[in-house]
């Protein structure tokens, strides 16, 4: 760890609080530190509101573009969403499948759609999406304009629609249904006429959106093979329709217009990764990987990036594969939906219809892993202080106290135009911990661009434990465990003054870090000046209490 500039000389006594007997340095700490640190011990802020007295409240800071829309903020907040790949390939050991299976391959006899729900919900997930129609063409739905559906086929009696029967679990259970369509289709003989396919297209697009309720997303990538017939799709009039029949969803591709691609299968994101993005800067179909990874500090569109990778080796069930570990998701846990992205974990349903037991194991490992570590916030009950506070200590509003509740819709702001960015934590006791949490309240615009956490140590200096770079929703990082009672969380820049909503530690007992490296911001801002703070070597600059 990294000694920082402002340190405090070794102690040579101690003075214990008499709840905790927690030892706090003296005597060579300087007189006005220890006033610090025995006010934060003693003297917590007021959460009450201002009497009505008082100065009138102070209204909240300006937002800074872009800003997520509604549909955008809910599915931000719901973090994790399950993928649901299946259809023909689930039958014939395939991944991208002809086009020319025969309908009598599908027959899921044991489908259960419900089960599939009660298996997302209980492990976490807010969403599930359903492959609708993969690149083979074959349809999950009784759709009236191609015969290659579940009504060519022996499920049913070829009177079952899964898209259906899925839309309504998923209604019953309260979360949200999404849905994939893919624009190639190796089956369609109008697939490479431009209009005529552009029309069955969206004529099958209207179907899905206007017959099974609510949907939360609509799915579309550019996957394409090679040799495979040109095809222009009319993206912008897919775009309005789905806006249109749908308000309420989100649409994904490798350019958005709501959610993006990530830029890889792997479920990782970059380690700096901006919900800033310029949809006019990417094209579906030819990304730029690292553009869609890291997003763009100088984006003029809010598109956040979705983080898609499987449970298994492939995206369709086959009986030869296993799941990967609980840990191993936990780990793309920490790399997507820990870096301001949403994880989109496809759980394939198998052969018969149901997801299989061995995945579900893993699952229910998995959500107790997460459990295990974030049911606690071991700062839940820290004194904490700020550098400053917007309209002044005696506002709660804005208090640091704000970032120990949960949600983003309450936050710590800074008093305007200061140059200090800090938080103070007094944990009442010696606490071991090796995660960070940070999250920012997004409905005001993505503002970090780059913060580090620091801890005092056993001889009273301040050693910085890890930096980092963007936050946005979530930011989560992981660190060799450390030992401290005094934390301060510094922003070092920001596009406008910074707002914290929610700050927590933790312990993982279960990962195992390796090739752990500090995280470098890339410098940037959309609109202008790049906002630096800085820690003054005077202790004064600690926090008026």
């Amino acid at each position: 760890m990294k000694k920082k500039r402002q340190s405090i000389h070794k102690a040579t006594s101690h003075l214990h609080n008499p709840k905790t007997q927690t030892p706090i340095f003296t005597n060579s700490i300087s007189q006005l530190t220890l006033f610090i640190f025995l006010s934060l011990s003693l003297t917590p802020l007021s959460l009450s509101s201002p009497s009505s007295s008082s100065l009138p409240k102070k209204p909240p800071p300006l937002p800074i573009l872009p800003l997520p829309s509604a549909p955008q903020l809910q599915w931000q907040l719901g973090h994790m969403a399950m993928f649901l790949h299946f259809g023909p390939n689930t039958f014939t050991d395939s991944e991208w499948g002809t086009g020319h299976v025969d309908p009598s391959a599908f027959n899921p006899t044991k489908l259960n759609a419900t089960q599939w729900v009660k298996v997302a919900k209980d492990s976490g997930f807010s969403r599930v999406i359903l492959t609708a129609k993969h690149h083979d063409g074959f349809c999950l739905w009784p759709t009236e304009y191609t015969n290659y559906s579940v009504s060519s086929s022996p499920w049913r009696n070829g009177g079952g629609d899964v898209v259906g029967e899925l839309a309504m679990a998923a209604r019953d259970a309260g979360i949200g249904l999404g849905l994939y369509l893919s624009p190639w289709d190796r089956h369609e003989p109008f697939y490479g006429k431009t209009l005529e396919y552009n029309e069955f297209y969206m004529g099958q697009m209207t179907e899905l959106l206007t017959r099974y309720g609510e949907i939360k997303e609509v799915w579309l990538d550019g996957a394409k093979g090679k040799g495979e017939k040109d095809m222009e799709y009319f993206f912008d009039s897919w775009f309005s329709l789905i806006h249109q029949l749908q308000p309420g969803a989100v649409i994904f591709s490798d350019a958005g217009p709501d959610t993006r691609w990530v830029g890889d299968e792997a479920g990782v994101a970059g380690s700096t990764c901006w919900s800033l993005f310029n949809r006019s800067d990417a094209k579906i179909g030819d990304t730029d990987y690292q553009y869609s990874s890291g997003g763009d500090p100088y984006g003029h569109d809010w598109v956040p990036a979705e983080c898609d990778v499987s449970i298994r080796p492939g995206w369709f069930w086959h009986l030869s594969e296993l799941p990967k570990s609980a840990r191993t998701l936990l780990d793309l846990y920490y790399k997507s939906a820990g870096r301001n992205c949403l994880l989109l974990l496809n759980v394939p349903p198998n052969s018969s219809g149901l997801i299989s037991a061995e995945d579900i194991q893993v699952l229910q490992e998995f959500s107790e892993l997460r459990r295990s570590i974030f049911s606690h916030n071991l700062a839940i009950n820290a004194l904490i202080n700020a550098s400053c506070t917007r309209g002044g200590s005696s506002h709660s509003w804005f208090n640091p106290y704000n970032v120990v509740k949960e949600g983003i819709q309450s936050y710590w702001a800074p008093e305007v135009n200061q140059s200090n960015w800090i938080l103070y934590l007094n944990l009442q006791e010696i606490v071991s911990f090796n995660i960070l949490q940070v999250q920012e309240p997004i409905q005001m615009g993505q503002r970090v661009i780059e913060f580090h956490l620091e801890v005092l140590n056993e001889d009273g200096e301040w050693n910085e434990v890890i930096n980092g770079t963007t936050i946005g929703y979530q930011r989560l990082l992981q660190f060799p465990t450390v030992k401290s009672q005094y934390l301060r969380f510094v922003i070092d820049k920001a596009r406008a003054d910074p707002l914290i909503s929610y700050l927590g530690i933790y312990i993982d007992e279960f990962s195992i870090l390796s090739n752990l490296s500090n995280t470098t911001s890339q410098a940037g801002i959309n609109g202008g000046q790049v906002l630096h703070g800085h820690i003054e070597s005077n202790h004064s600059q600690i926090s008026a209490i």
